[in-house]
């Protein structure tokens, strides 16, 4: 190994083992946010130890300070000379750099057990990394006591979003006093979600108003945070071998055809894969139309676009079902706001009667959801 990448692997060995070390500190003091970021250094070390392993720059030319963690993570997972990050690794990096960034420079409130799972999740992509990239195993480094502690780790995502929108919604019930807790609480589950879109920058605070304010309508989380609801969290062995990871859902993605068709008795449609057609989730399609995820719901009510098997579909992944969106909503969306004021749209959306986070649904639409509902 060269002699600069294993300096910097060095590095990042000390700030993983502090990281956990502190992760497993009996006292709270200064602990999050001393854990994340102990942790977003590690991998900042690690990557450039890669980077450099495979001949790499990581300082460009005529620069004086060496390149940071997003160029780091972009020349690991895109540069062809140096690749070797998955794109669930990725937004893994990008999930734990992200609330690294709010904690190290605002507020946030991480609960226990999201950051358990952030920190174990760290530690397994770290032992998975260095053993693909140098061939080195976290267990030879490491002491076998080296190990994420907690005594109430969460079963999945789902029931931990549940809880977490929960405590929001209770906080939230109690006025404006109270509103800074929800919006720190708020932070770090959309930054994890914008990591899974994609997206690296912090929330706003217009964002977090909108997310709060869908949270008072009853919309579901699973609609405020898709790239969360796409995630699915995996674990394996027991121990010092313990492995937690984060990653996509996969599956087969079942699609029904609508009862009653006319001129048909029965039919089944069938395209190659419905997600080629049904390309877009809410935050893409939001990207597409320039507008916010709550904004983008309320048009999507309006113009009824879960109605239509043409511009949207519900798909099923799993246990799990997803709204998707094809691209001929995007017309349909850019067609009615050249002739209806947004505004107006975003009135009628928030004065609604029916106030349940899907709207209304179809017989078929209802047939594919996996809650019964």
């Amino acid at each position: 190994m060269k002699k600069e990448a294993r300096l910097l692997l060095g590095k990042a060995y000390d700030s993983l083992t502090l990281c956990v070390e502190v992760f497993n500190r009996p006292y709270d003091c200064g602990r999050t946010t001393t854990s994340l970021i102990l942790a977003g250094h590690a991998f900042e070390m690690l990557l450039k130890a890669a980077i450099v392993e495979r001949n790499g720059r990581i300082r460009e030319k005529d620069e004086k300070d060496t390149i940071g963690f997003d160029k780091s993570v972009a020349k690991c997972f895109s540069d062809g000379q140096i690749r070797f990050l998955t794109e669930e690794q990725k937004f893994t990096l990008q999930e734990i750099d992200g609330m690294r960034d709010a904690a190290q420079h605002y507020l946030l409130e991480v609960t226990e057990e999201l950051l358990y799972v952030l920190i174990q999740a760290s530690v397994t992509l770290f032992g998975d990394l260095v053993e693909s990239v140098f061939h080195q195993h976290l267990r030879d480094v490491l002491p076998l006591r080296v190990l994420p502690l907690s005594t109430t780790p969460p079963t999945n995502i789902d029931a931990l979003f549940d809880r977490e929108i929960a405590t929001v919604s209770a906080l939230l019930a109690e006025g404006r006093r109270r509103r800074i807790e929800a919006k720190m609480r708020l932070r770090p589950l959309l930054i994890m979600d914008k990591a899974l879109c994609g997206e690296t920058h912090q929330p706003t605070d217009a964002e977090l108003a909108e997310t709060i304010t869908g949270i008072k309508h009853n919309t579901g989380w699973q609609e405020l945070f898709p790239g969360v609801a796409s995630m699915d969290m995996s674990s394996s062995g027991s121990g010092p071998s313990f492995a937690l990871r984060l990653a996509k859902k996969g599956g087969t993605p079942v699609v029904l055809a609508p009862a009653g068709t006319p001129g048909v008795a029965t039919v089944v449609l069938k395209r190659v894969n419905e997600l080629d057609y049904y390309s877009l989730n809410r935050t893409a399609l939001a990207t597409k139309v320039g507008l916010s995820g709550p904004k983008t719901s309320a048009v999507i009510w309006y113009l009824k676009l879960r109605e239509s098997r043409e511009f949207s579909a519900l798909i099923q992944i799993d246990a799990s079902t997803f709204w998707r969106y094809s691209p001929k909503a995007i017309d349909q969306i850019k067609t009615a706001l050249s002739g209806t004021p947004l505004s107006s749209i975003w009135q009628a959306y928030y004065n609604r009667e029916d106030n349940s986070p899907s709207g209304v649904q179809t017989l078929a639409e209802c047939q594919v959801c996996s809650d019964g509902h």
